[in-house]
Protein backbone atom coordinates (compact mmCIF):
# COMPACT_ATOMS: atom_id res chain seq x y z
CA UNK A 1 0.00 0.00 0.00
CA UNK A 2 1.53 3.32 -1.01
CA UNK A 3 -0.31 5.65 1.21
CA UNK A 4 1.37 8.99 -1.06
CA UNK A 5 3.42 10.83 1.86
CA UNK A 6 5.93 11.08 -1.36
CA UNK A 7 3.88 14.56 -2.21
CA UNK A 8 4.49 16.24 1.37
CA UNK A 9 7.75 17.38 -0.40
CA UNK A 10 10.55 17.97 3.11
CA UNK A 11 8.19 17.11 5.23
CA UNK A 12 9.87 15.33 8.45
CA UNK A 13 10.32 11.56 8.74
CA UNK A 14 8.50 11.90 11.73
CA UNK A 15 5.46 11.75 9.57
CA UNK A 16 5.72 9.06 8.05
CA UNK A 17 6.58 6.97 11.80
CA UNK A 18 3.12 8.66 12.38
CA UNK A 19 1.57 6.99 9.37
CA UNK A 20 3.17 3.62 10.55
CA UNK A 21 1.34 3.90 14.14
CA UNK A 22 -1.94 4.81 12.23
CA UNK A 23 -2.17 1.97 9.86
CA UNK A 24 -1.06 -0.35 12.96
CA UNK A 25 -2.81 0.65 15.16
CA UNK A 26 -6.14 2.64 14.04
CA UNK A 27 -8.38 0.08 12.53
CA UNK A 28 -12.20 0.84 13.26
CA UNK A 29 -14.71 -0.84 13.32
CA UNK A 30 -18.15 0.17 10.56
CA UNK A 31 -20.20 2.92 11.65
CA UNK A 32 -23.57 2.10 12.40
CA UNK A 33 -24.47 4.06 9.99
CA UNK A 34 -22.05 3.24 6.82
CA UNK A 35 -23.52 -0.69 7.40
CA UNK A 36 -27.54 1.00 7.83
CA UNK A 37 -26.61 2.25 3.49
CA UNK A 38 -25.45 -0.56 2.13
CA UNK A 39 -27.08 -3.30 -0.44
CA UNK A 40 -27.27 -6.66 1.54
CA UNK A 41 -25.50 -9.74 0.05
CA UNK A 42 -22.38 -11.74 0.30
CA UNK A 43 -19.46 -8.77 0.13
CA UNK A 44 -16.05 -11.43 0.25
CA UNK A 45 -15.00 -12.63 -2.97
CA UNK A 46 -14.91 -16.53 -2.39
CA UNK A 47 -12.36 -16.93 -5.93
CA UNK A 48 -14.43 -19.35 -6.87
CA UNK A 49 -16.75 -19.86 -9.40
CA UNK A 50 -20.51 -19.42 -9.77
CA UNK A 51 -22.87 -22.31 -9.85
CA UNK A 52 -24.10 -21.84 -13.17
CA UNK A 53 -20.45 -21.86 -14.39
CA UNK A 54 -20.06 -24.83 -17.28
CA UNK A 55 -17.07 -24.98 -17.11
CA UNK A 56 -15.46 -28.17 -15.98
CA UNK A 57 -13.24 -26.86 -12.93
CA UNK A 58 -9.70 -29.25 -13.84
CA UNK A 59 -10.09 -27.18 -17.07
CA UNK A 60 -6.12 -25.91 -16.83
CA UNK A 61 -5.72 -22.33 -18.36
CA UNK A 62 -4.60 -21.54 -21.80
CA UNK A 63 -1.36 -20.46 -21.78
CA UNK A 64 0.76 -17.46 -23.11
CA UNK A 65 -0.40 -13.69 -23.36
CA UNK A 66 -0.48 -10.85 -26.70
CA UNK A 67 2.06 -8.41 -25.58
CA UNK A 68 1.17 -4.50 -26.26
CA UNK A 69 2.93 -5.02 -29.65
CA UNK A 70 1.36 -7.95 -30.79
CA UNK A 71 -2.81 -9.04 -31.39
CA UNK A 72 -2.35 -12.20 -32.47
CA UNK A 73 -1.76 -15.41 -30.21
CA UNK A 74 -1.51 -19.45 -30.16
CA UNK A 75 -3.60 -20.87 -33.13
CA UNK A 76 -4.05 -23.35 -30.63
CA UNK A 77 -7.03 -20.95 -28.68
CA UNK A 78 -10.63 -21.70 -29.03
CA UNK A 79 -12.05 -20.72 -32.26
CA UNK A 80 -15.67 -20.42 -32.25
CA UNK A 81 -16.38 -21.98 -36.24
CA UNK A 82 -15.22 -25.74 -34.76
CA UNK A 83 -18.36 -27.25 -32.84
CA UNK A 84 -19.01 -27.52 -29.06
CA UNK A 85 -16.38 -25.95 -27.02
CA UNK A 86 -14.97 -28.34 -25.09
CA UNK A 87 -13.83 -26.37 -22.21
CA UNK A 88 -17.12 -24.24 -22.01
CA UNK A 89 -19.88 -26.48 -23.49
CA UNK A 90 -20.79 -23.25 -25.50
CA UNK A 91 -22.40 -24.17 -29.22
CA UNK A 92 -20.50 -22.51 -31.22
CA UNK A 93 -21.87 -23.11 -34.87
CA UNK A 94 -23.64 -20.39 -36.21
CA UNK A 95 -26.55 -21.97 -38.22
CA UNK A 96 -28.83 -18.59 -38.12
CA UNK A 97 -26.17 -16.10 -39.03
CA UNK A 98 -26.38 -14.69 -35.85
CA UNK A 99 -22.72 -14.67 -35.18
CA UNK A 100 -20.93 -11.71 -33.99
CA UNK A 101 -21.84 -9.52 -31.11
CA UNK A 102 -23.35 -6.09 -30.90
CA UNK A 103 -22.83 -4.77 -27.32
CA UNK A 104 -19.49 -4.51 -25.27
CA UNK A 105 -19.63 -4.60 -21.72
CA UNK A 106 -16.49 -2.48 -20.48
CA UNK A 107 -14.91 -2.76 -16.44
CA UNK A 108 -12.32 -0.53 -15.89
CA UNK A 109 -10.46 -1.48 -12.47
CA UNK A 110 -8.56 1.21 -11.13
CA UNK A 111 -6.15 1.41 -8.19
CA UNK A 112 -7.29 4.34 -5.81
CA UNK A 113 -3.82 4.19 -3.13
CA UNK A 114 -0.95 6.93 -3.15
CA UNK A 115 1.12 6.30 -6.04
CA UNK A 116 -1.32 6.04 -8.42
CA UNK A 117 -2.24 9.62 -9.65
CA UNK A 118 0.26 9.39 -13.17
CA UNK A 119 -1.22 6.56 -13.86
CA UNK A 120 -4.78 7.53 -13.31
CA UNK A 121 -4.13 10.74 -15.45
CA UNK A 122 -1.95 8.35 -18.10
CA UNK A 123 -5.30 6.38 -18.56
CA UNK A 124 -8.04 9.44 -18.75
CA UNK A 125 -5.41 10.30 -21.38
CA UNK A 126 -5.51 7.68 -23.18
CA UNK A 127 -9.37 6.79 -23.27
CA UNK A 128 -10.65 9.33 -25.85
CA UNK A 129 -8.49 7.69 -28.52
CA UNK A 130 -9.13 3.85 -27.46
CA UNK A 131 -12.65 4.14 -27.46
CA UNK A 132 -13.12 6.35 -31.17
CA UNK A 133 -10.87 3.49 -32.23
CA UNK A 134 -13.26 0.83 -31.02
CA UNK A 135 -16.32 3.19 -32.59
CA UNK A 136 -14.88 3.14 -36.18
CA UNK A 137 -13.51 -0.43 -35.82
CA UNK A 138 -16.53 -2.88 -34.33
CA UNK A 139 -18.97 -0.94 -36.43
CA UNK A 140 -21.44 -3.69 -35.41
CA UNK A 141 -21.14 -3.17 -32.19
CA UNK A 142 -21.87 0.55 -31.10
CA UNK A 143 -23.71 -0.09 -27.62
CA UNK A 144 -21.78 -0.02 -24.80
CA UNK A 145 -21.66 -0.11 -20.72
CA UNK A 146 -18.61 1.14 -19.27
CA UNK A 147 -18.38 0.83 -15.46
CA UNK A 148 -15.31 1.54 -13.21
CA UNK A 149 -14.46 0.51 -9.92
CA UNK A 150 -11.92 1.00 -7.33
CA UNK A 151 -9.59 -1.43 -5.04
CA UNK A 152 -11.13 -0.42 -1.95
CA UNK A 153 -14.46 -0.39 -0.51
CA UNK A 154 -14.53 3.05 1.42
CA UNK A 155 -11.57 5.58 0.62
CA UNK A 156 -12.34 6.99 4.25
CA UNK A 157 -12.05 3.93 6.22
CA UNK A 158 -9.12 5.01 8.35
CA UNK A 159 -9.86 8.51 8.51
CA UNK A 160 -11.48 8.08 11.62
CA UNK A 161 -8.38 7.11 13.11
CA UNK A 162 -6.35 9.56 11.70
CA UNK A 163 -8.83 12.32 13.24
CA UNK A 164 -8.10 10.43 16.37
CA UNK A 165 -4.46 11.64 16.40
CA UNK A 166 -5.59 15.12 16.29
CA UNK A 167 -6.19 17.05 19.51
CA UNK A 168 -10.02 18.37 20.07
CA UNK A 169 -8.26 21.90 19.82
CA UNK A 170 -7.48 21.31 16.44
CA UNK A 171 -10.67 20.37 14.64
CA UNK A 172 -12.45 23.55 13.00
CA UNK A 173 -16.06 23.62 13.24
CA UNK A 174 -16.40 22.48 9.52
CA UNK A 175 -14.99 19.65 10.67
CA UNK A 176 -11.49 20.31 9.27
CA UNK A 177 -8.14 19.86 10.77
CA UNK A 178 -5.78 23.29 11.56
CA UNK A 179 -2.44 22.39 11.62
CA UNK A 180 -1.38 25.66 13.07
CA UNK A 181 -3.52 25.58 15.98
CA UNK A 182 -1.55 23.92 17.97
CA UNK A 183 1.98 22.67 17.63
CA UNK A 184 0.41 19.07 18.95
CA UNK A 185 -1.83 19.33 15.69
CA UNK A 186 0.74 18.99 13.40
CA UNK A 187 1.18 14.86 12.70
CA UNK A 188 -2.51 14.57 12.91
CA UNK A 189 -3.46 17.05 10.58
CA UNK A 190 -0.79 16.25 8.20
CA UNK A 191 -1.97 12.90 7.99
CA UNK A 192 -5.13 13.78 7.56
CA UNK A 193 -4.90 16.61 4.94
CA UNK A 194 -2.81 14.17 2.37
CA UNK A 195 -4.97 11.41 2.95
CA UNK A 196 -8.28 12.64 4.14
CA UNK A 197 -9.33 15.39 2.14
CA UNK A 198 -13.21 16.08 2.38
CA UNK A 199 -13.80 13.59 5.50
CA UNK A 200 -15.08 15.71 8.42
CA UNK A 201 -13.45 14.73 11.62
CA UNK A 202 -16.18 16.70 13.44
CA UNK A 203 -19.07 14.18 13.17
CA UNK A 204 -17.60 11.53 10.42
CA UNK A 205 -18.53 11.47 6.69
CA UNK A 206 -21.55 9.08 6.39
CA UNK A 207 -20.83 6.81 2.80
CA UNK A 208 -23.56 7.85 -0.04
CA UNK A 209 -25.74 4.86 -1.57
CA UNK A 210 -23.06 1.83 -2.38
CA UNK A 211 -20.12 3.84 -1.78
CA UNK A 212 -18.85 1.45 1.14
CA UNK A 213 -19.87 -1.63 -1.27
CA UNK A 214 -16.02 -3.17 -2.74
CA UNK A 215 -16.68 -3.63 -6.55
CA UNK A 216 -19.60 -0.72 -6.81
CA UNK A 217 -19.48 1.45 -9.55
CA UNK A 218 -18.05 4.74 -8.43
CA UNK A 219 -20.24 7.64 -9.66
CA UNK A 220 -18.70 10.00 -7.07
CA UNK A 221 -14.85 9.94 -6.62
CA UNK A 222 -13.70 11.19 -3.52
CA UNK A 223 -10.95 11.93 -1.51
CA UNK A 224 -6.98 13.42 -2.15
CA UNK A 225 -6.36 14.19 -5.98
CA UNK A 226 -9.90 12.61 -6.69
CA UNK A 227 -12.38 14.71 -8.99
CA UNK A 228 -14.51 15.07 -5.52
CA UNK A 229 -18.07 15.18 -7.70
CA UNK A 230 -20.78 13.87 -9.09
CA UNK A 231 -19.91 12.35 -12.32
CA UNK A 232 -23.91 12.85 -13.29
CA UNK A 233 -24.06 9.71 -15.33
CA UNK A 234 -26.99 10.52 -17.67
CA UNK A 235 -28.15 7.25 -17.41
CA UNK A 236 -28.57 7.73 -13.38
CA UNK A 237 -26.92 3.87 -13.04
CA UNK A 238 -23.75 3.36 -11.63
CA UNK A 239 -22.02 2.45 -15.06
CA UNK A 240 -22.09 4.80 -18.41
CA UNK A 241 -23.21 3.58 -21.67
CA UNK A 242 -22.99 5.00 -25.19
CA UNK A 243 -25.66 7.45 -24.77
CA UNK A 244 -23.81 9.50 -22.81
CA UNK A 245 -22.97 13.15 -24.19
CA UNK A 246 -19.89 13.40 -23.61
CA UNK A 247 -18.30 9.90 -22.93
CA UNK A 248 -14.18 11.16 -22.40
CA UNK A 249 -15.14 13.47 -20.46
CA UNK A 250 -17.59 11.98 -17.86
CA UNK A 251 -15.03 8.69 -18.22
CA UNK A 252 -12.68 11.30 -16.31
CA UNK A 253 -14.75 12.27 -13.73
CA UNK A 254 -15.22 8.58 -12.74
CA UNK A 255 -11.58 7.25 -13.55
CA UNK A 256 -9.96 10.34 -11.49
CA UNK A 257 -10.66 8.00 -8.34
CA UNK A 258 -7.59 9.93 -6.62
CA UNK A 259 -5.11 8.26 -4.51
CA UNK A 260 -6.25 8.46 -1.04
CA UNK A 261 -7.21 4.81 0.10
CA UNK A 262 -6.94 4.73 3.42
CA UNK A 263 -7.62 0.68 3.56
CA UNK A 264 -4.33 -0.75 3.89
CA UNK A 265 -4.07 -2.79 1.04
CA UNK A 266 -5.17 -2.88 -2.34
CA UNK A 267 -7.71 -5.62 -3.78
CA UNK A 268 -7.85 -5.37 -7.43
CA UNK A 269 -8.88 -8.72 -8.18
CA UNK A 270 -12.01 -8.96 -5.46
CA UNK A 271 -13.06 -5.82 -6.68
CA UNK A 272 -13.63 -7.26 -10.09
CA UNK A 273 -15.09 -10.28 -9.23
CA UNK A 274 -17.41 -8.47 -6.56
CA UNK A 275 -18.32 -6.76 -9.35
CA UNK A 276 -19.37 -8.89 -12.04
CA UNK A 277 -20.88 -12.07 -9.36
CA UNK A 278 -24.50 -12.19 -9.33
CA UNK A 279 -25.37 -12.50 -5.23
CA UNK A 280 -23.04 -9.92 -4.38
CA UNK A 281 -23.80 -6.35 -3.13
CA UNK A 282 -21.89 -4.71 -5.62
CA UNK A 283 -23.97 -6.71 -7.96
CA UNK A 284 -26.65 -5.62 -6.21
CA UNK A 285 -25.61 -1.99 -7.09
CA UNK A 286 -24.31 -2.53 -10.52
CA UNK A 287 -27.71 -3.95 -12.06
CA UNK A 288 -27.95 -4.15 -15.88
CA UNK A 289 -24.29 -3.50 -16.29
CA UNK A 290 -23.54 -7.11 -17.17
CA UNK A 291 -25.34 -8.59 -20.40
CA UNK A 292 -26.27 -11.95 -21.12
CA UNK A 293 -25.78 -10.91 -25.34
CA UNK A 294 -22.68 -8.63 -24.98
CA UNK A 295 -19.06 -9.43 -24.63
CA UNK A 296 -16.69 -8.29 -21.54
CA UNK A 297 -13.70 -6.55 -22.00
CA UNK A 298 -12.34 -5.71 -18.12
CA UNK A 299 -9.15 -3.43 -17.38
CA UNK A 300 -7.44 -3.14 -14.40
CA UNK A 301 -4.72 -0.90 -14.07
CA UNK A 302 -2.07 -1.42 -11.10
CA UNK A 303 1.45 -0.77 -10.20
CA UNK A 304 1.25 -3.50 -7.19
CA UNK A 305 0.63 -7.17 -7.64
CA UNK A 306 -2.41 -8.59 -5.97
CA UNK A 307 -0.47 -11.27 -3.82
CA UNK A 308 -2.76 -12.47 -0.88
CA UNK A 309 -4.76 -9.31 -0.94
CA UNK A 310 -7.49 -10.15 -2.79
CA UNK A 311 -9.39 -13.76 -1.84
CA UNK A 312 -9.35 -16.01 -4.29
CA UNK A 313 -6.61 -17.20 -6.90
CA UNK A 314 -5.61 -16.71 -10.34
CA UNK A 315 -7.85 -19.49 -10.78
CA UNK A 316 -10.69 -18.83 -8.98
CA UNK A 317 -10.92 -14.72 -10.53
CA UNK A 318 -10.61 -16.10 -13.95
CA UNK A 319 -13.66 -18.80 -13.50
CA UNK A 320 -15.21 -15.76 -11.36
CA UNK A 321 -15.38 -14.24 -15.31
CA UNK A 322 -16.42 -16.85 -17.48
CA UNK A 323 -19.31 -17.48 -15.07
CA UNK A 324 -20.21 -14.01 -15.28
CA UNK A 325 -20.50 -14.49 -18.95
CA UNK A 326 -22.55 -18.03 -18.65
CA UNK A 327 -19.57 -20.24 -19.21
CA UNK A 328 -18.33 -18.79 -22.08
CA UNK A 329 -14.89 -17.74 -21.40
CA UNK A 330 -14.63 -16.94 -25.57
CA UNK A 331 -16.78 -13.91 -24.61
CA UNK A 332 -13.66 -12.37 -22.62
CA UNK A 333 -11.08 -9.93 -23.09
CA UNK A 334 -8.61 -9.12 -20.37
CA UNK A 335 -6.30 -6.36 -20.56
CA UNK A 336 -3.78 -5.41 -17.56
CA UNK A 337 -1.59 -2.68 -17.14
CA UNK A 338 0.72 -3.92 -14.14
CA UNK A 339 4.38 -3.78 -13.17
CA UNK A 340 6.47 -5.42 -15.34
CA UNK A 341 10.02 -5.32 -13.49
CA UNK A 342 10.56 -8.97 -13.72
CA UNK A 343 10.27 -9.31 -17.38
CA UNK A 344 13.15 -8.24 -20.34
CA UNK A 345 13.30 -4.95 -21.46
CA UNK A 346 10.90 -3.49 -18.47
CA UNK A 347 10.13 -0.18 -18.24
CA UNK A 348 8.95 0.47 -14.23
CA UNK A 349 11.77 0.84 -11.59
CA UNK A 350 11.40 -0.28 -8.15
CA UNK A 351 8.04 0.82 -6.51
CA UNK A 352 9.19 4.14 -4.29
CA UNK A 353 6.28 4.50 -1.52
CA UNK A 354 8.20 8.30 -1.36
CA UNK A 355 8.44 9.34 -4.44
CA UNK A 356 5.37 7.28 -5.58
CA UNK A 357 7.17 6.42 -9.11
CA UNK A 358 7.78 3.09 -10.09
CA UNK A 359 5.52 -0.35 -9.56
CA UNK A 360 6.21 -3.82 -7.72
CA UNK A 361 6.85 -6.98 -10.42
CA UNK A 362 2.94 -8.58 -10.50
CA UNK A 363 3.33 -12.14 -10.68
CA UNK A 364 0.03 -13.03 -9.79
CA UNK A 365 -1.64 -10.56 -12.28
CA UNK A 366 0.86 -11.36 -14.81
CA UNK A 367 -0.39 -15.26 -14.69
CA UNK A 368 -4.31 -13.64 -14.48
CA UNK A 369 -3.51 -12.00 -18.20
CA UNK A 370 -2.10 -14.73 -19.71
CA UNK A 371 -4.49 -17.56 -18.10
CA UNK A 372 -6.61 -15.95 -20.97
CA UNK A 373 -4.39 -16.95 -24.12
CA UNK A 374 -4.79 -14.22 -27.18
CA UNK A 375 -7.50 -12.66 -25.88
CA UNK A 376 -5.37 -11.67 -22.18
CA UNK A 377 -3.04 -8.60 -23.37
CA UNK A 378 -0.10 -7.29 -20.90
CA UNK A 379 1.65 -3.56 -21.00
CA UNK A 380 3.48 -1.79 -18.23
CA UNK A 381 1.75 0.53 -16.20
CA UNK A 382 5.06 2.96 -15.73
CA UNK A 383 4.80 3.55 -20.07
CA UNK A 384 4.85 7.24 -20.55
CA UNK A 385 1.44 6.56 -23.11
CA UNK A 386 -1.35 3.58 -22.98
CA UNK A 387 -2.57 4.64 -26.18
CA UNK A 388 -0.44 1.74 -27.89
CA UNK A 389 -1.65 -0.32 -25.68
CA UNK A 390 -4.97 -0.11 -26.11
CA UNK A 391 -4.64 0.41 -29.96
CA UNK A 392 -3.31 -3.44 -29.79
CA UNK A 393 -6.17 -4.17 -27.56
CA UNK A 394 -8.52 -3.14 -30.39
CA UNK A 395 -7.75 -5.95 -32.78
CA UNK A 396 -7.79 -8.60 -30.27
CA UNK A 397 -11.34 -7.39 -28.92
CA UNK A 398 -12.80 -6.91 -32.77
CA UNK A 399 -12.30 -10.80 -33.26
CA UNK A 400 -13.80 -11.76 -30.00
CA UNK A 401 -17.08 -9.37 -30.99
CA UNK A 402 -17.13 -11.01 -34.77
CA UNK A 403 -16.56 -14.64 -33.30
CA UNK A 404 -19.24 -13.95 -30.19
CA UNK A 405 -22.60 -16.09 -30.32
CA UNK A 406 -25.33 -14.98 -28.64
CA UNK A 407 -26.95 -16.84 -26.20
CA UNK A 408 -30.26 -17.87 -27.59
CA UNK A 409 -33.51 -16.29 -26.19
Amino acid sequence: MDWGFGSWGGAPRVLALGAGLVVAGCSEPPREEEAAQQPTGNEAATGSPSSTSTTPPDTAPTSGSASADSSTGDDDDIKLDVGPSETTGVTTTDPDGDMGCKKVDFLFVIDNSGSMGDEQDNLISSFPGFIDTIQTTIDEAQDYHLMVVDTDAWVYAGCGGFCGLAPPQCIEEDGSCNSFADLACLIGCELIDSTCEGYDCGGGTTPLDCEAVLGAGVVHPRGTRASNEDCNFANGLRYMDSAEPDLPATFACAANVGVGSTEGTERPMESMVQAVTAGTAAAACNTGFIRDDAILVVTFVTDEDDNNDSSGNVDGWRQALIAAKGGDESAVVVLGLYGDNDQPGAICPPLDPDSSAGAEPSVNLRNFVESWGERGISGSVCADSYNEFFQSAVDIIDTTCEDFMPPEG
